[in-house]
């Protein structure tokens, strides 16, 4: 196993020689490895790994000060700043929710841990049982350093150099055939909903995947849009000052901005925000498909723009900044007719 690791860390690291601006992420992928399988090659020298004590140790986060929450997936990038307050749990079910770092924690998919040590940019890292980042908490100019020492500390694994018994990647989801849905029961359950939260148990329920939901949904209710209606949007907000929210997330946690956008840049295939306290890295060309989706509430209808890759996954999310029990801003609509959506 040492040997194995010591081959895998030559590799990285003459692939970073050879390529010095190369992202983890994009490494592993060339080496054909994960990424939790990268940063375990740095154990013992310049990474520490964690026990399994997530729970407690995000409750603990708070005493770091002001840190950096990074959520991703394959084409989307979502940084927020802030302190890391008030982590709560129930059972498996994790959330974090301050106006700056706002997430919904999926715990059963959080396997490995990680104090990360890269050119002296310290961080917290998560990855789930595929080797897959799932959240990422890097440290600020204004954090607490000897906090962070303290906390790795005290949530240090006995056993430092360890294999990671690293499960085969995700399979695609089979779809079920429509012909096999309850499709008419199915839309009226869509049209009956009164809360935003209970439409992944909808769609649980009825056996049908979001991608599928969105093609059976009931008239009206689901639209598909241009994919430039992603920068669009953002442009929109931008130029009106309209405050939204952005949803950016992967089966271990979601991570939420709510407020203005203002500095956009796009760079190649990617859309950028690159704001003080709120960074969004969205790649286009991953993005197959945009709707505009009608979710029926005890307060009205909620409209959200949702995209998805080739292969179903969700993408990135826009709503319109709201409280459960508020109805949906006027503003945020305001922006979708800007857009002609509505």
């Amino acid at each position: 196993m040492e040997k194995e690791l010591i081959s895998l860390k030559e590799q990285w690291d003459k692939l970073k020689a050879e390529q010095p601006k190369l992202r983890i992420r994009e490494a592993a992928k060339q080496l054909h490895v994960t990424e939790a399988g990268l940063v375990n090659t740095g154990v013992g020298e310049y990474n520490i790994r964690l026990n399994s004590q997530f729970q407690e140790l995000l409750k603990e986060v708070n005493t770091l000060g002001k840190v950096l929450a990074l959520t991703r997936n394959d084409y989307c990038v979502h940084e927020r700043k802030g302190v890391y307050k008030k982590a709560s749990f129930n059972g498996h079910i994790g959330l974090v929710v301050t106006p700056d770092i706002d997430l919904r924690l999926f715990m059963d998919q959080w396997q490995f841990g990680f104090a990360v040590n890269e050119n002296n940019r310290r961080s917290l890292q998560f990855f789930d049982q595929h080797g897959e980042a799932v959240h990422k908490i890097y440290l600020t100019e204004e954090s607490d350093e000897s906090a962070y020492h303290l906390l790795v500390a005290k949530y240090r694994a006995e056993e430092q150099l360890q294999e990671l018994l690293i499960a085969p990647a995700r399979e695609a989801v089979d779809e079920t055939p429509d012909e096999e849905i309850n499709v008419e029961g199915f839309r009226d359950a869509w049209r009956a909903l009164q809360d935003t939260h209970h439409f992944f148990g909808m769609l649980r329920k009825y056996g049908v995947t979001r991608t599928q939901a969105l093609r059976l949904a009931p008239d009206d209710y689901a639209k598909p849009l241009e994919v430039d209606v992603l920068k669009k949007t953002l442009q929109t907000a931008a130029g009106t000052q309209q405050e939204i929210m952005v949803f950016v997330g992967n089966p271990g946690c979601i991570q939420i901005h709510t407020g203005p956008v203002q500095k956009l840049l796009e760079t190649g295939p990617w859309f950028n925000v690159l704001d003080p306290d709120f960074n969004l890295h969205l790649r286009l060309d991953g993005v197959a498909s945009a709707w505009l989706v009608k979710k029926p509430t005890s307060e009205g209808l909620v409209h959200s723009i949702e995209a998805f890759d080739e292969a179903g996954n969700i993408v990135i999310q826009y709503f319109g900044k709201r409280k459960p029990g508020i109805p949906e801003s006027e503003g945020w609509r305001a922006l979708l007719k800007n857009l002609g959506l509505l």
